[in-house]
């Protein structure tokens, strides 16, 4: 089977999560629909004297001790939990040798404020010249914080072919992966691949950077009711860690050899509008522009999508935004949108992929996962928001959006599995 430009369609056949509600699709997926909230106070590092001391964080066992592993390899350990599930549930391929190339989105790395301490003290001078000079007798740190190398181990970890992939392009780097992958499935490159977007960056010095940018909620006395997207009192996002994987395969090598089709990504598309490192151009173009394209790409009209997998970070401008686009999309009859953001926080890296197994799963059981904490309507956010209570609706299409810094705009459209 095609798509309406003559290309592969592209299925998915199997999926992995964590978030700060829990590791496994499943348990996600319940305490979505049930309106959990995961997040916290923040415990791995001191938080006195900041703004903000609250986060969506995942408990790894690894650090069930008291280590704390930098973000590099808490990323590691997120995608190949996610990674895991997903493989698994696919059942494509012998155990560490999967048939396709690995596509990984993940955050920029640096050296972190711990070994940038140790590093100094053995120096004895906090220049950068003198703390590279002692960085020969660490290899360690080198290995760990160098981008690459997350995807490399992962790849060697699951024996996936060709050279992986890893790259970011901000909040929609998770849905670039998935973009990437799809691609290369429709390009004839592979009949299936690994797309993956992870995040492990709650540790003080990204904390404090996107708290000088005054983009994080503040809300630390209740912080399972700090995230709120769309709501009137909303004063920005909850900053939180998770990891999904998608299975994507060429949709007739799937059938033919028995895999259970999850559903379809049938469409993406991006729009950068190069305005501002942080913010989106207030013209909205670029946004509308990532939307359209997605349809475009999809072969659907408007009218066809059922519901909205928003972005929602909670920001006062991004809602805005996210708003003006729907309507300028959509027009008057918008359909239902929702942010699961409201319950596991931005996970920057992996949101556009942990909002796409959620896209699917809301295709599947035919149930439309809350905007929670919406206790009074912004008059100027005119959509139906799904607030507070999970809603049975018929699905056929989703449009799953990510607005990223610096104006890298990626969505996505997933579809059921044609009749």
């Amino acid at each position: 089977m095609r798509d309406h430009l003559g290309r592969p369609l592209v299925a998915v056949t199997g999926m992995g999560a964590v978030t700060s509600l829990g590791f496994g699709v499943q348990d996600n997926w319940s305490r979505l629909l049930a309106g959990q909230s995961g997040i916290r106070r923040i415990t791995r590092f001191p938080t006195e004297h900041l703004k903000t001391t609250i986060a969506g964080c995942v408990d790894l066992p690894e650090e069930a001790g008291g280590e704390v592993l930098t973000s590099p390899l808490r990323v590691e350990r997120m995608a190949g939990f996610a990674m895991e599930e997903a493989v698994a549930a696919s059942i494509l391929g012998a155990k560490g040798s999967f048939p396709g190339p690995l596509f990984l989105g993940m955050p920029p790395v640096e050296v972190e404020w711990p070994d940038r301490f140790l590093l100094t003290r053995e120096a004895s001078n906090p220049s950068y010249a003198a703390m590279t000079a002692v960085t020969g007798g660490h290899r360690a740190i080198y290995e760990n914080y160098l981008f690459g190398g997350v995807g490399e181990r992962l790849a060697a970890r699951f024996g996936t072919r060709g050279a992986p992939i890893s790259l970011t392009t901000a909040c929609a780097t998770g849905a670039s992966a998935i973009q990437l992958g799809v691609e290369a499935i429709q390009r004839g490159e592979c009949t299936a691949c690994i797309a993956v977007g992870a995040d492990g960056s709650v540790h003080a010095e990204a904390l404090i950077r996107f708290s000088l940018l005054s983009a994080l909620s503040t809300r630390n006395e209740e912080p399972e009711k700090a995230s709120r997207p769309f709501e009137k009192n909303r004063a920005g996002f909850v900053m939180s860690e998770g990891a999904a994987a998608l299975v994507l395969e060429d949709y007739e090598a799937a059938r033919a050899r028995g895999a259970t089709i999850i559903g379809l990504v049938s469409g993406a598309g991006e729009r950068a509008d190069n305005f501002h490192r942080t913010r989106s151009n207030p013209d909205g173009r670029a946004i509308v522009g990532a939307m359209k394209n997605a349809l475009d790409d999809a072969g659907l009209e408007p009218g066809q999508i059922s519901y909205v997998n928003g972005h929602g970070t909670g920001t006062p401008e991004n809602d805005k935004m996210e708003n003006f686009g729907m309507r300028a999309v959509f027009g008057e009859n918008a359909p239902p949108i929702s942010s699961n953001k409201s319950m596991i926080g931005h996970t920057l890296s992996a949101a556009g992929a942990l909002e796409a197994v959620f896209s699917l799963l809301t295709i599947r059981d035919g149930r439309l996962p809350p905007t929670i904490n919406h206790d009074e309507p912004d008059p100027s956010i005119t959509l139906d928001v799904v607030p507070n209570v999970a809603r049975d609706a018929t699905v056929r299409h989703v449009l799953s959006n990510s607005f990223g810094f610096g104006g890298q705009n990626v969505c996505l459209v997933l579809s059921g599995e044609p009749a």
